[in-house]
């Protein structure tokens, strides 16, 4: 039977709630258990599907298709496996659920209320990867303890401690330990108050994880030890760390995992196996070189916007050993004029995924640049229909060409709306989501950087490369290298006279972790560094006209 750990946050939100549970998820899976996440959102959108990137970061989407919290991504990449549907639940979707029951009459005329109705239907879903024979789910629950939309959620967690064996059920309190320059020390009230905060809801922690930037001494974990009702032990200390690959080890010399292990009364297990995981922060903090790649986006000023591509950036400079700057470049702000300025010192170029009208321009301007200055590109989703759009201008001379997305007069939609959508009216859930399988090209650049001819990634995306235009494109030296068996739809495209020129249709990003980055971010990389190679290497004077 499955155990439960329920990860709860408070005194302010972003203290990185899904990195401690991913941290402890990947501590128990390296002795041996068998281990998965999920995340419980307050907010009443069924999923991130339809917020504003500036509202909720990424949306990540899973291989079966859901789109989902950006957490789930920290999930899949410190565990190496991947989460799905039922790893993800909002309010929105716990409502839905209910109002749907009650339409059909499966209450039998009974009142509908928050409780018992809405909670029993979080407890069966907080329930229900239990089923699937994990030994530990860990849930997050979104939010701060406080927050009038996490009643329910820790309503339900209260109920779950009550039913449930002492040893199946755990609580992890996430809070914040802040250091006050003025009185030079730190302060352990707001842990305090939020620790009340859940009592009063009739939620006590058994373990008090404490964000802070300086060292906890003895004193303080007594202190909030015995002002929060827990063991010493049991206050389990967070420092900042340089990156975020290194939490799970901080939390082992915390013994977190451990002490979560001795409370649910687990005793058959192993001594953690990190040796890949160690590995690959060695090659992260000591690195060969160091490179500069432009990340040319519509939402730069929010890191959390391209979340997975940052972090694959990361996967991809530990196996190549070196260390990936990464210079955000406001697309909006590109111009024919300053383009050379902004994109002339860097040795790779991603255009990002996206939607809308705005800084479209740019990222075309950025796009050419790369194309004629042999600098590695890489396109992701938008990006690559980018990539198609500057071909066909500026090579294929079609000056008018664009996509329907953003002209839908366009007398040469050279990318436009997939034929299935062109009815869809709802906005939520109905793009072409989750996996789809591609057939590679022999002898493509996709060919080699995958090392084989069939393979299958995550998609997110409504418009797609026209293939009326394809002919023209290929003649002049822009080739479809990867094609969806199925519906025939363009899902690569690479340059072959460019060093290193490819753009997808689909996201990468979404699948690359710590033990396995994707291939397409390691070529990359792997191209850029060769870039800035041979240009140091141009700057090099000659020492031939010194010798005697």
């Amino acid at each position: 039977m499955a155990k439960y750990i329920f990860v709860t946050g408070g005194v302010t939100s972003s203290l990185g709630k899904g990195i401690i549970s991913a941290s402890l998820a990947k501590l128990l899976q390296a002795r041996g258990l068998k281990v998965t996440i999920q995340k419980f959102d307050p907010y009443i959108n069924v999923d991130p599907g339809t917020l504003n990137p500036y509202e909720h970061g990424e949306c990540y989407v899973t291989e079966d298709g859901a789109e989902t919290d950006l957490d789930l991504g920290h999930y899949e990449r410190f565990l190496n496996i991947f989460t799905s549907q039922a790893n993800n639940v909002t309010t929105g979707r716990i409502y839905q659920t209910v109002i749907n029951k009650e339409r059909e009459g499966a209450y039998l005329g009974k009142t509908v209320q928050v409780i018992p109705h809405i909670t029993d239907e979080i407890k069966r879903r907080m329930l229900l990867l239990g089923d699937q024979g994990y030994d530990i789910v860990i849930t997050e629950l979104g939010g701060t303890v406080g927050d009038i939309e996490s009643l329910p959620f820790i309503e339900a967690v209260r109920q779950l401690q009550w039913e449930l064996p002492d040893e199946d059920c755990l609580v992890v309190h996430l809070t914040l330990v802040p250091y006050l320059k003025a009185a030079k020390e730190l302060k352990t009230k707001p842990t305090q108050h939020s620790v009340k905060l859940l009592s009063q809801e009739g939620v006590n922690p058994d373990i008090i994880v404490c964000r802070t930037e300086r060292p906890l001494s003895p004193e303080l974990r007594r202190k909030i030890a015995l002002f929060c009702n827990v063991k010493t032990d049991a206050v389990i200390e967070a420092a900042d760390a340089p990156t975020i690959y290194e939490v799970p080890l901080a939390m082992m010399r915390e013994k977190l995992d451990q002490i979560c292990l001795k409370k649910m009364d687990i005793t058959n297990y192993n001594e953690p196996e990190l040796g890949k995981w160690k590995e690959f922060l060695d090659k992260l903090k000591y690195p060969k070189n160091k490179i500069n790649i432009g990340l040319i986006g519509k939402y730069i000023e929010l890191q959390d916007a391209y979340k997975s591509i940052l972090e694959a950036f990361v996967h991809a400079g530990a196996i190549n050993e070196c260390s990936v700057n990464v210079v955000n470049i406001h697309s909006e702000f590109i111009s024919a004029e300053n383009v050379s300025e902004k994109l002339n010192m860097l040795d790779g170029l991603l255009v990002a995924p996206g939607f809308g009208l705005r800084g479209i321009e740019g990222k075309i301007l950025a796009v050419k640049y790369a194309r004629e200055n042999d600098l590695p590109f890489f396109g992701i989703c938008l990006g690559m229909q980018m990539a198609v759009i500057e071909f066909a201008r500026n090579v294929l001379n079609l000056k008018d060409a664009h996509s329907t997305e953003m002209d839908v007069n366009s007398p040469n939609p050279v990318i436009d709306l997939m034929e299935e959508q062109k009815k869809i009216t709802a906005k939520g859930g109905t793009m072409r989501l989750g996996a789809y399988p591609c057939a590679i090209k022999q002898g493509s650049l996709a060919e080699k950087v995958y090392g084989k001819l069939e393979i299958s990634e995550r998609h997110r995306h409504r418009w797609e490369f026209n293939n009326a235009y394809l002919a023209a494109f290929e003649e002049h030296g822009m080739i479809a290298s990867g094609k969806n068996p199925e519906s025939n739809l363009v899902e690569i495209i690479e340059i072959r006279n460019h060093p290193y020129f490819i753009g997808v249709q689909y996201h990468p990003e979404l699948k690359s972790t710590v033990e396995n980055p994707h291939p397409l971010f390691v070529s990359f990389i792997k191209a850029a560094n060769d870039f800035n190679e041979n240009k140091n290497a141009k700057k090099k004077p000659s020492m031939q006209g010194e010798m005697i």
